[in-house]
This record gives C-alpha cells, structure tokens and sequence, in this order.
C-alpha cells in the first residue's frame, strides 16, 4: 500500500510540474521587463513617495538614487519619517544636503490611526503632501521603498512605459540583494515562488481576471489613484502591493507588472533569521488567515517539491522504475523551470535541484507565520503587530 501511495503521489506531482510549466503563464521565463517605450513629447511631473521606518542602516545606499535621477520632467522626492528612532529623518536631509539633484521634503504623520498599518499610513501621509504641495498635483507618483536602490535613467524609463503603453499602474520586482550562502538559497526562490503564484504574463494581458505588484516599485497615477480610493481603501491591508493593484485593476486601470533592470534593493539579510522573518511576517496573511488555505498550502507545497525527489529514491530503493521515472522527472522539471531566475540572479546552475529543500524551509516559514499569528505575534514588522483585517 506504502510503494502504491508513492507511485500515486509522484504520479500527480509530475502531472502537477507538466501543467505549471505549459500551462501557468510561463511563469519560470525572466524575460518579461519594461515595455517598448519611447519618450513622451511633454515629460509629466513626478512625486517619489518614500515611506520609512528605522531606515539609517540602508538610507545611504538608497535615498542618493532617487534624488540623482536624471529626469527631463518636474520631480520630487517625499521622505515620510514613520515613527523611527535611529534618526532617519535627520539623515535623509543629511543626504540631500550634500549633493545636488531632485528636492527633497522629510515629513511624519505621528502614529497609525486605528485600522492602518504603518507603512500605507505613511504612503497616506506622503500621497496627500504630493498632492497638495504645488498649484497642481503631479501626474505621476512613484511609491518606492526605503531600501530600494535605482539607476539615474530609471525613473525616466518608468515613466515612458507608463505613457507609450498607456498603463496607469507600471511596478517593478526589484533585484534582491544575493551575497551569502542563505540568500543565494532562499532569494531567487522568492521571485520564484512570486512569479508562480502570479504569472507576470497573465497579470500583463489587458484581460487579466488576476492583478499584483512589487511594493518597492510601483508608478502610479494620480488620477487611477483617486479613483482607485488608495490608500485609503486597502488601509489594513498587509500584503499591501497585491492589494494596491487589485484596487487599480477593479476601478478599471491598466496595469503592468515584471522584474527590474534598473532597481535592486540594499537591504540585506545575511543570516536564515533574517530571510525567516521576512518571509513568515506576511505568510499567513497572504492566506487571508484561513486553516483550511494553510492546510491546502501545505500539501500543495509537499505533493509539488518534496514528493519529486522521495518519489525517486523510493523508487530506486524499492526497484520501482515507474515510480522513480516519475520522480526524477518531475524534479527536473522543477530544476529546468528554477533555471532561469538563478541566471537572471547571478547563481551557478548547480543550485537548482537544491529547490525542494528551499521549498521545505518555506513551508515551515509559512507554518511558523500562522503559529505566530495565533500566539498574537503574527504580521510583526519593527515593533508593530497588525491584527487581521476583521479584527482591526
């Protein structure tokens, strides 16, 4: 009965790989990057909204970028100060300070009001300053994080993609930091993992039913923005860059979402501690905090990762060359799809079939995130925990 449920499992597993790689988006190819653009005759203005929580540690390596883009049009930069306390505030005027290039402004908006998570409290805050600065409201805003680091033309060519393709929300997946031997394992499974669980193609087509974005970049409308009603109608919202597209896809904008060239973020996270958190902060809320999604995750994720590689040695040990066929093909599949995004990231070929042992931390990452939850310690982010949308 034990080898029957082996040759079962590794039979749907590889049935599972066969449909993911055929028929989910090609969600495995990396080369979906900004569109054909070509400059505008009239450069719209531009406010670059920075929201930011205990920041010094990165600000330097980031905040420098943005205020030396080379943009043709008007342009600032707005820091919001989110109730730090390592001085990042005072170090972001430090910055401008000492080189010339795009305004700056720092602002704070004291506290969250009840039912607001910090950050799109922040991205409030920094929104209706950008609105409201100036005789007129800028045609564009650029939400972009603290620690997200970009080249001169970047925003330039943001811009251009936005009015060539007549997009109103354009996000980029920044190029996460990859230098030690924990994020060289866990980071490029991350976009992975993102990019499965939403094809950047699918989202793409003008009639995507599904929408999603990366927070650290994402340029925006003004105009699709009051529509949309953000912040303020996803204000408890964890996964906020999903929400905020969700938003704009339902009020009817057009919106684009793929991997950078120009925008890599600084932040590192050099020890599996660090990843952990990072990952397990947000985990469960992605499962909207339901035990029968979490349950259904987790079984998903052993059929789809972890099967493929017991499946072969089962079946080698047990002289099943069905059973271990099946395995070993399912497992490359899984390498050969995993291959292009550790190209795209820099990283030898040789960690490829290492995925299902990434696979496995991110499962107990997940699992961890609801266990935090319920102990009242889950969507924990620099001293503030967010309570489900329900309860807030």
């Amino acid at each position: 009965m034990g080898l029957l449920t082996a040759a079962c499992a590794a039979y749907a597993s590889l049935a599972a790989w066969l449909w993911l790689t055929l028929a989910q988006g090609m969600f495995w190819r990396t080369d979906v990057r900004l569109p054909p653009r070509t400059a505008p005759a009239h450069w719209p203005s531009v406010a670059i909204v920075v929201p930011a929580r205990d920041e010094a540690e990165v600000l330097p390596r980031s905040l420098p970028s943005l205020l030396a883009q080379d943009y043709p049009g008007e342009a600032e930069v707005i820091l919001v100060d989110d109730g730090s306390t390592d001085g990042t505030g005072a170090l972001a005027l430090r910055l401008a300070a000492g080189q010339p290039g795009l305004p700056l402004t720092v602002s704070s908006p004291g506290d969250p009001a009840p039912g607001w998570t910090g950050k799109l409290w922040a991205l409030r805050h920094g929104i209706a300053l950008a609105r409201t600065a100036h005789a007129t409201e800028p045609d564009f805003l650029l939400l972009t994080d603290a620690d997200i680091a970009h080249e001169p033309d970047s925003l330039r060519e943001l811009v251009a993609a936005a009015t060539s393709a007549d997009l109103d929300l354009v996000s980029q997946m920044a190029r996460l930091r990859v230098a030690g031997l924990w994020e060289r394992l866990v980071v490029p499974a991350f976009v992975y993992f993102f990019a499965q669980l939403y094809p950047f193609r699918r989202i793409n087509r003008p009639s995507a039913r599904t929408a999603a974005a990366a927070g650290g970049c994402v340029l925006l409308r003004t105009e699709a923005a009051v529509r949309a009603g953000v912040p303020d109608r996803i204000r408890q919202a964890v996964i906020d860059d999903v929400s905020l597209a969700r938003a704009v896809h339902r009020s009817g904008g057009r919106i684009w979402l793929g991997l950078a060239e120009r925008v890599d973020s600084v932040r590192p996270y050099p020890t599996l501690a660090d990843l952990w958190r990072m990952v397990s902060r947000s985990a469960y809320a992605q499962l909207r905090h339901q035990p029968l999604l979490l349950a259904g995750t987790v079984a998903g994720l052993v059929l789809v990762y972890l099967v493929p590689p017991a499946a072969l040695l089962t079946g080698l040990a047990a002289g099943r060359p069905a059973t271990a066929w099946a395995g070993g093909l399912a497992w490359l599949l899984m390498a050969g799809t995993y291959l292009p995004m550790l190209r795209y990231y820099r990283q030898p070929a040789v960690l490829a079939p290492l995925l299902p042992f990434t696979a496995l931390l991110y499962l107990l990452m997940t699992v961890d995130s609801a266990v935090q939850h319920y102990r009242g310690r889950g969507a924990s982010w620099k001293g503030r925990t967010y309570a489900r949308p329900s309860d807030a």
